[in-house]
């Protein structure tokens, strides 16, 4: 494995367990607690693989299937919608397992392409004022470079601490022009493909992809344009560009409800 690969594996954006040992998970820095089910849509999973639990966030796209990351993958997953404070038992939760687990067939673990997975709910979820679906973006859109967008997670809040947050936290994150990723050159970005996805996250401000929980939603004026992928400790971030994938998204969907 070349010096470069190593770097870059060293900072990838995880809670994956398909990544090395050491790795940090997602994290909402330098934001704030999110106003209490402002986001209907979110979704934490708690995911169990070999033994060990981690957490990752997700986003309702109907009302039984979940857009996470594909790094997110474990060998049983659980879906809490509705949640705010994750460690108490809210009435407004409804705590759902997940039947099948569809990452992308394209999926490559070791440079992070094609990041994207579904969940399909064992049952489908009640909406209401604490729960509901958010819209996807119309296939192949872009975001203009500049648009401002908010990611939320339930993620650490430090670097230095392990522990995660009880409440649903947000932070604004800036679409950047793919050349802040793709002409980086540190060389992080070795493996960024404009085609699948998104360059988050405005060095000056230290906020970015970084911040908010792997698989967690990019949201840009009610859409969710992009899923939490990886990065470095500092902006910019990279996400998968839901928009590239909606012919996927809907298929797997039309398939499984059959």
């Amino acid at each position: 494995m070349s010096l470069m690969m190593q770097l870059l594996i060293l900072v990838l954006l995880p809670v994956a367990f398909c990544l090395p040992p050491g790795s940090q998970a997602g994290e909402i820095i330098g934001g704030w607690e999110a106003k209490p089910h402002s986001r209907p849509y979110m979704a934490h999973l708690e995911i169990q693989h070999r033994g060990k639990s981690n957490i990752c966030g997700g986003v309702l796209v109907s009302e039984n299937f979940v857009l996470t990351a594909a790094h997110c993958n474990g060998d049983k997953i659980t879906v809490t919608l509705g949640a705010h404070n994750i460690r108490e038992r809210e009435r407004s939760q409804q705590k759902i397992s997940v039947r099948h687990r569809i990452p992308h067939l394209q999926y490559n673990d070791t440079t992070l392409n094609n990041d994207i997975m579904l969940l399909q709910l064992a049952e489908r979820a009640k909406l209401n004022g604490w729960v509901d679906t958010i819209v996807l973006p119309c296939a192949n859109e872009r975001v203009k470079a500049g648009t401002m967008c908010s990611v939320a997670g339930w993620g650490r809040t430090s670097t230095e601490s392990e522990s995660t947050s009880a409440r649903l936290r947000e932070v604004n994150v800036v679409v950047m022009q793919d050349a802040a990723c793709s002409r980086n050159p540190n060389g992080l970005y070795y493996h960024y493909d404009s085609s699948t996805m998104m360059c988050v996250g405005d060095p000056k401000t230290g906020k970015d992809s970084w911040k908010g929980d792997s698989g967690g939603p990019l949201v840009c004026g009610k859409i969710t344009q992009g899923v939490v992928s990886w990065g470095p400790p500092t902006p910019p971030g990279v996400y998968t560009r839901v928009s590239t994938f909606i012919p996927w998204i809907r298929a797997t969907m039309r398939r499984l409800q059959r």
